[in-house]
């Protein structure tokens, strides 16, 4: 699949703001994962708001792909610093997302390939496994650490969360490790 055309369409900050139709694939993991980078690199321009600070996104952001479908940025989780009232005010955002959304084809679960995944990554996966939601898991940030440790790192995070390594794919913003896989991933998912 090429991304020929991508751009903001709108962000959503309660459930009657959501978009009840089309196809959509969403992208979510703790603050600080690297999820815009990985948007922005998988579309070839940076669209997605990154920060070096964490929790910067607090709403679910849409963006229109190829005129066709779309990508969402979910709120990272696990980001102390915003508060009680915040990180409830985005969970539930993000339930209510995952919950009720009809188009979607697929969430994108980030992780950070150099460290373990949290309890709040393997309460994510407990979630969209319990609610049969397609996912894919991605190791981000491949590039920090040397190409043949990569595969052993993905086996620790595999363990960590019970999942067979080949659910698994590491990726880098930076090289773009991977994105062809990802990008035959939504194209398959498109045309079932």
């Amino acid at each position: 699949m090429k991304i020929e055309s991508a751009k903001y369409l709108t962000s959503a900050v309660k459930s009657s703001d959501f978009i009840s139709d089309g196809i959509e694939f969403a992208f979510v993991g703790r603050s600080n994962v690297g999820k815009s980078s990985f948007i922005n690199s998988l579309l070839g321009k940076k669209i997605a708001r990154t920060s070096s600070t964490p929790g910067r996104t607090r709403m679910i952001n849409y963006f229109l792909i190829n005129n066709s479908f779309r990508f969402v940025d979910l709120p990272g989780y696990g980001y102390h610093k915003a508060g009680k009232q915040n990180i409830l005010l985005w969970s539930t955002l993000m339930e209510d997302y995952l919950k009720e959304c009809k188009c979607l084809k697929r969430v994108f679960m980030l992780v950070d390939i150099r460290h373990k995944p949290s309890e709040l990554d393997k309460d994510m996966l407990a979630y969209l496994t319990y609610n049969a939601i397609p996912f894919k898991i991605v190791a981000t940030k491949a590039d920090k650490i040397a190409k043949s440790k990569v595969g052993n790192y993905v086996k620790i995070i595999a363990k960590e969360l019970n999942v067979m390594p080949l659910n698994i794919l590491a990726y880098s913003s930076e090289t773009l490790l991977n994105k062809d896989k990802i990008l035959d991933i939504i194209e398959n998912d498109i045309n079932i």
